[in-house]
């Protein structure tokens, strides 16, 4: 292998992941950003980050990072960081595309003591049985004499500013037990919370896929609970928060799961679990429950206008937010487009406003034309559908301004108090 020292580092892929991964790395050694797109690549030279993860002088610090989309420039590099996303397609079955060409790419050039690190989320083994065979077809290089792997899953949390990539413990593993010191090692260079070596790559692949999924469990219970507490005419935040007076309560509250994480990560696990003959049955049960918030959020919004005598032909409702959580851009399996569509089988009109989303963003993903301004008085319905900073600050009288007298205000995000909205989850 080739002194860790002068180890020139590539990050393939710069979204929410490579990005901040490049970043830090980059003020401490000389990086290669490297990324597909082209037009990213260009607003990251010319300082700019439109994920918003990272600030134009923050960009400025990473003195020893560059940019490009020119295979020809990673080359001489000594280890490789895969964070390319990975998603799934249109029958909840992952796509490995991403990561497939992303090891395509980066066998091309792969060269006798490499590492190549994966961060990105997969079901266990996908690292060394998928993607090493990839590397060493395109490489003509044996893996663990030539080449060695290695796995650290993201943990980034997109828009929030108080758990960053440094703060958060690392999760590391390698092919080898040299290569496990090696990778450790590197990432405890930037991360001030420590790093947690896992015993394996499977290990830390399967440590990775449920964390989410757990997540995405115990919002379903919640779901459930809230739907049944709406049938009951309680209350549920109110519940919550006096179940939450002990101390083991977790504090999780219903909502719509979305994002590039909870939302997908457990069919990944699941995917694999049928691959070696188990039909998971909790995994999915939540899974589909969540998948089916979007539509329940529409039928109770139409419920309760019906409830005013309001006409659905002639009505018109406001959804305030698209991503799939507050304060960033993201618009990755947002399931917020599901009551959007859910109001309009029932032959709503429906405008969408959100001030953290470009408007272009908006149509060529879902082909909605976002309201820039929404008039005020022009509403039957207001669904509060992320708690975006703006919204929070607009307040009760300025939200229901927007709407007409007797129009519906449906809060999923407990940005108003109970006595403040007509209906929450």
């Amino acid at each position: 292998m080739s002194n860790a020292a002068e180890d020139r580092i590539c990050v393939i892929g710069l979204g929410y992941v490579g990005l901040p991964l490049a970043v830090e790395f980059g003020k401490q050694r000389h990086v290669v950003g490297f990324d597909i797109n082209q037009a990213r690549i260009d607003q990251l030279n010319a300082g700019q980050d439109l994920t918003r993860e990272i600030a134009p002088d923050e960009l400025a610090q990473a003195r020893q990072l560059r940019f490009t989309s020119d295979v020809t420039e990673i080359a001489d590099c000594r280890i490789y960081i895969v964070t390319v996303p990975t998603p799934i397609d249109t029958s909840r079955r992952p796509d490995l595309g991403p990561l497939e060409q992303a090891s395509q790419l980066v066998g091309r050039v792969l060269a006798p003591g490499d590492i190549v690190i994966y961060e990105s989320t997969v079901y266990p083994g996908a690292t060394e049985e998928d993607c090493v065979p990839i590397l060493e077809a395109q490489s003509g290089l044996k893996f663990n004499r030539d080449f060695h792997v290695g796995y650290s899953p993201e943990r980034i949390n997109p828009g929030d500013k108080s758990h960053r990539l440094t703060t958060i413990v690392k999760v590391t593993s390698g092919s080898t037990p040299e290569t496990a010191d090696r990778v450790d090692a590197l990432y405890n260079e930037i991360v001030t919370a420590g790093t947690y070596r896992a015993e394996s790559i499977r290990v830390a692949e399967a440590a990775k896929v449920i964390e989410n999924s757990q997540r995405d469990i115990n919002i379903a219970l919640i779901n459930e609970l809230a739907k049944i507490f709406n049938r009951l005419e309680i209350d549920t935040e109110a519940v919550l928060r006096a179940a939450g007076s002990k101390w083991n309560f977790l504090p999780f509250r219903p909502g719509l799961v979305g994002g590039h994480c909870i939302g997908v990560d457990p069919y990944y696990l699941t995917h694999k679990a049928e691959q070696v003959g188990y039909h998971p049955e909790i995994l999915l049960a939540g899974r589909r429950l969540n998948d089916g918030m979007g539509a329940y959020v529409a039928q109770q919004m139409i419920k309760a206008m019906l409830k005013r005598r309001i006409q659905m032909a002639d009505a018109r409702v406001l959804v305030l937010g698209l991503t799939f959580k507050e304060n960033c851009p993201d618009l990755r399996n947002t399931r917020v487009i599901d009551v959007v569509r859910g109001l309009e089988e029932f032959g709503v009109a429906v405008d969408v406003h959100d001030p953290n989303v470009a408007a272009a963003d908006a149509q060529a993903v879902f082909g909605l034309d976002l309201v820039q301004n929404p008039k005020q008085g022009d509403y039957e319905g207001i669904i509060l559908a992320v708690a975006h900073d703006e919204f929070r600050a607009m307040g009760e009288a300025e939200i229901r301004a927007l709407g007409r007298s007797g129009a519906v205000v449906y809060d999923l995000k407990y940005v108003l108090s109970a006595e403040q909205s007509d209906l929450r989850l």
